[in-house]
């Protein structure tokens, strides 16, 4: 995989020199160990207008690993992509550098300086950079807090200083361009994220796309580790410390041109292919954390770089718009429980508490993998017990009572034949008054209900996994939604009776906005009504799911349900269809 003798290097230099001129800059590479570098990858005929093509070409010659078979190319492109880069006007360039840096420095000794106080903790790869580039590291990281005070935290900085260095002429160019990418201004893409509070909020959001896109792995996550998003707080050390400079370099081609996006792209991919070389048992006594480490250390025992970017590019994620308002809801939750921008490193514990966790129901290891499939942004907060037919009775009006003013909420129920089941509710369940005399469907698109037991298992909205249902289509080709359910529960051998049904369906309208599962309906231009009916209630009982049938149904005494196969989550019946509850509770978010 490396070469064994010294390569020579020649880069082009020139700011604005759009064609390869592979002669123009001898002597660049200078921080690199060419010892330890990687061989090229099959060379190939490099066009002289190759960066004048437009962004999406580039893009998709990124992913193709194009720039990895010439480093004068790669070295060139890197430059004028960055110079590209939309950011502050007044940005540190070359010559800012040199002068602080000459007056930081003169003549001492560079490990005469401690390094900036927001690496605290972080580690400091190096790759295939020799001493003098290390030294060269640690400098423009100096330089780095001198002129950007604001940084307070920032994990990733080292490991992107470094993979510049060994494509960089000389240390002011490396700190010109990595300047721009701190001081970017482009509209929903970060490159590099400055404080605890903005590394805490990319670590949830990661934890809520990985909830969203690796279940099996996630669900096997929850299982071993009482802290998952302590595991998934790693997760940018996957990819520029654990992996090896080959696929780190590679990454950071595409990441030039797309931003923090296809970091969490790739981060996904490991944790799938994470996923597929191990088993239950094989972790059992083992820390997850450090496995994971180790497993991405030797990426190159279960998969090509090319293997790994062509599975992340596979995944169907959210728009960048999206992911970035979720990163803003996650900040936002952070903030309501005291994490400031200003602040550095805190530790804080994110899970349920084994020792204190108390339900009728559910064990505390359930229950932590229940609230580990909930957004992050609620999984800060411990559950609350807001209701329980144990000790408030069986009263549907008493359950509405105890549950208003809590958003989000989760359903347990017990049945008699002591199977288990339930919903994550996203909406207060005072929504349901909103339309008048007559409640209608109400909720968003991360609603969902799961089973416990015999087998634990998730359905969420039908367009999380298939969001190609939720295209624009003409109204006049959509299908008329199904009519609303006569009944709550049809009736059953052991059923008294059945109740009437007054809850209305919802009318969709449009939008130019992609899927979004923070969002109503209402948002949405959906081929069918009936696929989104997240939660209703009356004074008749309550539903959950529909079109079709019902994911959920119980009556005004919260004594008999149903459950069937649903349109909103594509579930099959959560237990026997119909059934005699024996337990009920609803848990809150204890946010004071």
């Amino acid at each position: 995989m490396f070469g064994s003798s010294p390569v020579t290097v020649v880069i082009t230099s020139e700011a604005d020199a759009w064609d390869i001129d592979a002669s123009s800059c001898l002597g660049c590479g200078r921080f690199v160990d060419w010892d330890r570098m990687p061989d090229l990858e099959q060379q190939a005929n490099i066009p002289s207008d190759i960066l004048t093509k437009p962004r999406k070409e580039l893009k998709k010659l990124a992913r193709e690993g194009y720039w990895a078979t010439s480093r004068a190319l790669r070295a060139q492109v890197y430059h004028q992509l960055i110079q590209q880069v939309a950011c502050r006007l007044v940005t540190p360039d070359a010559l800012v550098y040199t002068d602080v840096a000459s007056r930081l420095f003169g003549e001492q000794s560079v490990s005469s300086h401690p390094l900036p106080d927001f690496l605290e903790g972080c580690s400091m790869p190096t790759y295939c950079l020799t001493l003098e580039g290390v030294t060269a590291l640690k400098k423009i990281l100096i330089c780095i807090s001198n002129l950007f005070p604001d940084i307070t935290y920032c994990p990733i900085l080292p490991s992107l200083v470094a993979l510049l260095l060994h494509y960089s002429k000389e240390e002011a160019q490396c700190f010109e361009n990595i300047s721009r990418l701190i001081a970017s201004t482009a509209t929903h893409t970060s490159y590099i994220d400055q404080s605890f509070l903005a590394h805490q909020a990319s670590c949830m959001t990661f934890g809520d796309l990985a909830n969203k896109h690796c279940p099996a792995a996630h669900k096997l996550i929850a299982s071993a580790s009482e802290n998952v998003f302590e595991v998934y707080s790693e997760w940018l050390s996957w990819l520029f410390h654990d992996l090896p400079f080959n696929y780190a370099i590679r990454i950071f081609d595409v990441y030039l041109l797309e931003g923090q996006k296809v970091l969490y792209r790739i981060a996904l991919a490991l944790l799938k292919q994470y996923r597929l070389s191990v088993t239950s048992t094989e972790l059992e006594g083992i820390d997850i954390k450090t496995d994971l480490h180790a497993f991405v250390q030797n990426i190159g025992e279960h998969m090509t770089v090319d293997k790994l970017l062509e599975r992340a590019f596979g995944i169907r994620l959210f728009s960048r718009k999206e992911i970035w308002l979720l990163q803003m809801a996650n900040r936002k939750a952070l903030m309501e429980r005291g994490i400031t921008m200003v602040q550095s490193r805190q530790a804080f514990h994110l899970a349920v508490d084994m020792q204190n966790f108390n339900s009728s129901i559910v064990t505390a290891q359930e229950m932590r993998i229940i609230w580990s499939w909930i957004p992050e942004r609620f999984s800060l907060y411990p559950p609350l017990l807001l209701f329980s037919t144990l000790e408030d009775g069986c009263s549907l009006q008493r359950f509405y009572s105890r549950c208003e003013g809590y958003e989000p909420t989760v359903l347990l129920i017990k049945t008699t034949e002591e199977e288990v089941c339930g919903a994550f509710l996203s909406s207060d369940w005072s929504e349901r008054r909103k339309s008048g005399a007559t409640s209608g469907f109400f909720g968003t698109g991360e609603c969902f209900v799961f089973t416990v037991r015999p087998e634990m298992e998730r359905y969420e909205w039908v367009f999380i996994k298939k969001p190609e249902l939720a295209k624009a289509v003409p109204r006049s080709r959509q299908r008329s939604p199904s009519p609303s359910p006569t009944s709550l529960l049809s009736s059953s051998p052991d059923s008294p009776g059945t109740s009437s049904n007054h809850l209305t369906v919802p009318s969709p309208q449009r939008t130019r906005g992609r899927l979004s599962p923070f969002l109503a309906i209402r948002h949405f231009l959906l081929p069918s009504k009936t696929a989104s009916m997240f939660m209703a209630g009356s004074r008749e009982g309550i539903v959950i799911g529909g079109g079709g049938g019902q994911a959920l149904a119980l009556d005004a005494e919260l004594l008999w349900g149903r459950t069937e196969h649903c349109e909103t989550f594509d579930n099959p019946p959560l237990c026997q269809e119909n059934f005699k509850v024996q337990l009920l509770e609803v848990w809150g978010f204890q946010n004071t």
